[in-house]
Parts: structure tokens; sequence; C-alpha cells
């Protein structure tokens, strides 16, 4: 049985910022550091598919030992052509479950969320885009999983907190 690591996301988000991955953290990590009091799992990232950036990608994913979660035990790694494609790579690391998204919502990729990312300092030397509040919600009602619907609350509480401060 293949042990899965506690989740350490500062970590993983330092080692993309290292190698330059140009990404948006999204999903709950995202809301969380934008004051939304919700548990997550795992870190979802939306990553440009752009040449360049796929090789940062691809060295990021080596220096965290990545492998695809579905089938653990045969410890496959995503290759250029997987990222390339822009869909989801669900993937286990040594610091934890990493989900690499090349779009989101209604095929939202990186070049459309861009402008709607905002910095955020996480720690220590280290500030990361991160979806805004209400792109995320927007995005979640795109997916209308029952997941996503449960959590619409909570983000809509604290995007209304956060207009407040």
């Amino acid at each position: 049985m293949i042990e899965t690591p506690k989740p350490d996301f500062l970590p993983i988000l330092r080692i993309l910022s290292t190698r330059e991955v140009d990404f948006i953290l999204v999903g709950g990590v995202a809301a969380v550091v934008q004051g939304a009091p919700i548990m997550t799992l795992d870190l979802d990232v939306l990553y440009s598919t752009n040449p360049n950036n796929l090789t940062h990608l691809l060295s990021a994913i080596e220096d965290l030992d990545g492998y695809y979660r579905m089938e653990p035990e045969k410890r496959l790694k995503p290759q250029l052509s997987h990222l390339a494609v822009g869909g989801h790579n669900l993937l286990s690391t040594r610091l934890g479950p990493l989900d690499l998204l090349g779009n989101i919502g209604r095929s939202r990729t990186y070049q459309d969320l861009a402008p709607h990312a905002i910095q955020i300092y996480i720690g220590p030397g280290l500030t990361v885009p991160v979806l805004d509040l209400e792109t995320l919600i927007d995005v979640k009602e795109e997916v209308g999983g029952e997941k996503d619907r449960t959590m619409l609350p909570v983000l809509r509480r604290a995007l209304e907190e956060s207009r407040r401060r």
C-alpha cells in the first residue's frame, strides 16, 4: 500500500515559483488564502500551456517526485505531451496531492484567467498569483458539481467580508 504524505502546500508553491512556472492558484487553497474557512486536501493550480512554461513545470514535477494518482503503484510521470493537452493532471508528490489543471470551468485557460489573478503573500519570500474570489465563485458556478455547490455559500460570505474590509 502506498502511503500518502500529509499535504504541505507551502513548499509545493515555493518549488513552482522557484522553477518559474506560470500558474494561478485556484480551488480550495485559493479560497483559504483569501479568508474562506474551508478545508481542502489538495493543491489546485491552473498552468500556462506555453511550451517554455511546460518545461519549467516538468522540472518542478521532477523536484516534487510527482506521479499520477490514478495508479500509484506504477508511479507514472507526466510527459510534455500530457501537459500540453491542457487537461487535468492529478498527481501525488512527496509533499502531497497536486492537481495541475490546463483549464477550469467552461474551458477557461491560464491566459483567460490571468487578468483575474491577484498577488497574495503566502509565506516568507513567497507571493503567488491567486484567482480572485469573485472569479473563483463564477468558475465554481460553471462547474456545478456537488462539492462546488456546497462551497459556494462559504465563498460568497468570504467575498462579502473581504469587500467590507
